[in-house]
């Protein structure tokens, strides 16, 4: 059952507790954006979403009995926009709260001017789905590297590099749920149809990277992942299956590119060829899945650029 933008649910898959979630309805797509909340001594939120719809956030806070002052912190896993758009806003509205950014990207949501020209190049007409992105003072960052724990009560986000997909990602292990916040190191869980998918932006994809993220990931070993597109997936005793199973998609999703390249031998056709892909038109919407398409695509020849 598709879930209705805004409303708060309660992650219950695995033995999961004070962890809740919402569809913010990024680029006007259900499923595809989640923002999750931990209601502990330090309540905390995590992953913003693209700034849009922060409203939707602040009101789930208060409908979980979380009062503005009272939210201690926001964390993110990197700073692309439909991750950490919405920081600033919260900053602005939760003036306790520190946000955690990791380490490399701090700066830039100080001074977003660079990661917004970088996101527009990224995400081309799907820019309209955005907001610009509220500065954030340097004195209200936390920055974070691997080995680090934000502690909030009775749960901990402990902190693994993970940049593969980002040079500035990490995940967040919450070791009371036994469960991890993915960012975009496990790849896009479509809960309609129960599948991973890839994903692979330009600028810093980089496909070795990303299978040693996902080995990262298995020696974890959680029972639940909790995916920001999108939503909560309980793996229990197959993690390293689940995990695996998007290595491999990973890996067939480069070849399948690299492939394509060699036939067309000329890039903007290999992008409009993927582009026009109907693969995930019955879920996204065609606009969505094109530009999806496009923009992994584009990631995957600048990492076969770097390659070669």
């Amino acid at each position: 059952m598709a879930t209705e933008i805004g409303a708060v649910r309660e992650v219950t898959a695995g033995d999961c507790t004070d962890c809740y979630y919402i569809d913010t309805g990024m680029y006007d797509t259900p499923e595809y954006g989640a923002v999750y909340i931990v209601d502990d001594d330090r309540p905390a939120v995590v992953e913003t979403g693209l700034g849009t719809n922060h409203e939707l956030i602040l009101e789930a806070l208060e409908e979980l009995g979380i009062g503005r002052e009272e939210l201690a912190a926001v964390a993110v896993t990197h700073i692309h926009l439909d991750h950490a758009g919405g920081a600033g806003f919260l900053a602005e509205a939760c003036p306790n709260a520190d946000v955690y950014v990791p380490s490399p990207g701090a700066g830039l949501l100080v001074d977003p001017t660079r990661l917004v020209e970088g996101t527009k190049a990224a995400v081309g007409d799907q820019w309209e789905f955005y907001v610009e992105p509220t500065p954030i003072d340097e004195d209200r960052i936390v920055e974070i590297e691997d080995g680090d724990t934000v502690d909030l009560g009775a749960h901990e986000l402990r902190v693994h590099e993970a940049p593969g997909h980002a040079f500035h990602q990490v995940v967040f292990e919450d070791p009371a749920n036994d469960a991890v916040f993915t960012g975009d190191a496990a790849g896009i869980w479509v809960p309609e149809t129960e599948e991973i998918r890839e994903t692979s932006p330009p600028s810093d994809f980089h496909l070795e990277q990303c299978l040693e993220d996902v080995e990262t990931l298995k020696s974890i070993d959680p029972d639940v992942l909790l995916y920001t597109h999108f939503g909560p997936r309980a793996v229990g005793d197959d993690a390293a299956d689940a995990l695996e199973a998007y290595a491999t998609v990973l890996e067939e999703w480069v070849a399948t590119v690299a492939a394509k390249r060699a036939e067309l031998e000329d890039d903007a056709a290999v992008i409009d060829y993927f582009a026009d892909s109907e693969e995930m038109a019955d879920v996204w919407g065609e606009r969505k899945a094109g530009a999806e398409a496009a923009m992994n695509a584009r990631g995957v020849l600048g990492y076969l650029d770097e390659r070669d």
